[in-house]
């Protein structure tokens, strides 16, 4: 089968997995997300050895798909020729338990007969060692162990285990379940057990989306977006990945095939930024302890763009062999070489985030004194950065440039900085930062803007555009009627928009000229026109986002203008938060309900 990005996630905040739109399993990794593929088809997609988890059902003749309401819990109804059909329920638990919440490694699967005298066979077939081979196993009477690289996954079931092993069609009579988690004993009957654990997950889900504070308009979108957020965050230490896969190509034969199965601080700013808009402050408040860790081990000094999801900084970049890629393009990689950067945006990042600490009195843990002394460190190698060169936020591999973007992140670190002494009523430290703020922004003003167009450029010294500029406002550097940034905005307007779509930037970089808009710069577009008081157009563009979603209501990281295909890595926090954001600015007022 030739794979595609029409897949449907499910996860628990511990592992995650992508199925097909035939109920196939076609990613997961494990023990982390940034760990070795169990399930690889989607980077083998001509390799009909292994790699997929697929329960067919013979004489097929439709599929129907949706996940039940509000909640990341998937439903699949396969139905025959003669009309036999079977539903395909799959999750991955999450509920509490014991004062904690259950998360296993682990995911739940319940197939039931609805009609007919439906005849399924079940293929099971794990990878490992990257995809290089088919899992070896063990089985006893109602279990089979499948050894992966790095964990070993036990079935357990009351199907037949013969009819898995030697993938034998039969008749589905009665609803049978699938327990494929860790190598342990099940201590209960397996499918009264799963059914249970479904409806605690399906219970503890619909409740998390009940505590959301949606718009009056766009509700599905936006709910849909703010689950998936969450099953990207691996909740054990409160990272939160860019996205679940690696190496899905920007464009066809590209070579721009990346890892992103790791914490950037960047996407994780924007994604906490996101879900603080709709209350989610249970994953904020996590995020805010990995960051907290990863201030204490800089100490003040240099701080990676891209962290592993247990905060390691060793996630050096390779490329495997072992399976073909996403549709046979290569390369594969695993791990990240922006690692090795220099981007100095980060350090904005970190700080606006953590000062909410100070004010936020829902937070289990509000900011101290101590906390703000320590987040000063990150202030000091802000204001000692803002002007250096880097790779910037598109992580430009030979390219190194003082960007204009970094550095107002560097003055906005500062400049909350300065307001958070203000309010926790120290004084001298807000003059303190507020001169070094005032400083970073006449070097700002000075260096990268262009008097002859009246506009700003990406980077100081330059006169090129990319679209972080309409950043500027949010960050509050600029208001949005302030005649440099309306004039930035039309250049970029003119510049970067073909279509409805938004490019980052159209110079040729490390891989030559982009060829697909990057769908969150087109959110960006889409919030700079409401905040120009265009809000038909905005609402134009953004129904036409809306649209090209998958049908699990998800986007990637960019666009075909051509096709209007998908691409690059899957599901994109980035284009979530995207349509959050949108959501949120362009709904109509709870008070215009009708």
């Amino acid at each position: 089968m030739t794979p595609n990005l029409d897949l449907a996630p499910i996860g628990n905040c511990s592992i995650s997995a992508l199925i097909d739109r035939d109920g196939r399993y076609v990613w997961a990794c494990a023990p982390r997300v940034d760990g070795d593929p169990v399930f690889s088809a989607l980077m083998d997609g001509s390799n009909p050895d292994h790699g997929f988890w697929h329960i067919e059902l013979e004489g097929q003749a439709t599929v129907e798909q949706a996940y039940i309401r509000n909640t990341p819990v998937l439903r699949t109804v396969l139905t025959a020729q003669d009309g036999a059909s079977v539903e395909i329920i799959d999750f991955a638990p999450r509920h509490p338990k014991h004062s904690r919440t259950y998360r296993p490694l682990a995911f739940g699967r319940i197939v039931r007969p609805l009609g007919g005298s439906p005849r399924i066979r079940i293929r099971l077939r794990p990878s490992a060692d990257w995809g290089a081979r088919r899992a070896k196993t063990t089985n006893g009477s109602n279990h089979i162990r499948y050894l992966c690289t790095d964990v070993t996954f036990r079935l357990t079931t009351d199907c037949p285990v013969s009819h898995i092993l030697n993938e034998r069609t039969f008749r589905l009579e009665r609803p049978q379940a699938f327990f494929f988690g860790p190598d342990e004993g099940y201590d209960q009957d397996v499918g009264p057990g799963v059914s249970a654990v479904l409806d605690r997950t399906v219970a503890y889900w619909q409740d998390w989306v009940r505590t959301l504070y949606l718009p009056l308009d766009y509700q599905e979108a936006v709910i849909r977006a703010a689950i998936t957020l969450k099953l990207c965050a691996y909740e054990e230490t409160g990272a939160i990945v860019a996205a679940m896969t690696t190496s899905v190509p920007e464009f066809p034969e590209s070579g721009r095939n990346w890892d992103y199965r790791y914490c950037w601080i960047r996407d994780a700013y924007y994604v906490v930024r996101a879900l603080n808009r709709l209350g989610a402050v249970d994953l904020l408040e996590n995020y805010l302890g990995y960051l907290r860790n990863l201030v204490d081990a800089s100490a003040g000094g240099h701080v990676q763009p891209v962290y592993g999801v247990g905060l390691e900084e060793d996630i050096d970049e390779r490329i495997t062999e072992t399976v073909e890629g996403y549709r046979g393009m290569k390369p594969v990689r695993i791990g990240n070489q922006a690692r090795e950067h220099l981007q100095h945006d980060v350090y904005g990042q970190i700080v606006l985030p953590l000062v909410q600490t100070f004010y936020d009195q829902r937070l289990l843990r509000p900011g101290t004194i101590d906390d703000f002394h320590a987040l000063e460190k990150v202030g000091d190698r802000a204001f000692a950065m803002h002007d250096q060169v880097d790779a910037g936020l598109w992580e430009f591999r030979t390219i190194a440039r003082v960007h204009t973007y970094s550095s107002v992140m560097c003055w906005a670190a500062c400049d909350r900085l300065a307001k958070a002494a203000d309010h926790m009523g120290l004084a001298e430290r807000a003059v303190f930062w507020n001169d070094r703020a005032a400083i970073i922004r006449e070097r700002i003003e000075r260096e990268a803007f262009l008097p002859d167009e009246g506009r700003f450029a990406a980077s100081f010294g330059n006169r090129e555009l990319d679209a972080s500029l309409l950043q500027l406002t949010d960050l509050g550097f600029l208001d949005p009627r302030d005649p440099r940034q309306v004039a930035t905005f039309d250049a970029i307007e003119r510049d970067l928009k073909k279509g409805p779509y938004l490019f980052r930037y159209i110079e040729a970089d490390d891989f030559g000229e982009p060829e697909t808009a990057f769908n969150f710069c087109t959110f960006w577009f889409i919030e700079a026109l409401h905040q120009n008081g265009r809000d038909a157009e905005a609402r134009e563009i953004f129904e036409e986002m809306l649209s090209r979603r998958t049908h699990a209501g998800l986007l990637s990281e960019d666009l075909s203008l051509g096709d209007k295909e998908l691409w690059g890595n899957y599901p994109q926090t980035y284009s979530l938060v995207g349509i959050i954001n949108c959501a949120v600015l362009l709904s109509r007022s709870w008070t215009d309900a009708r």
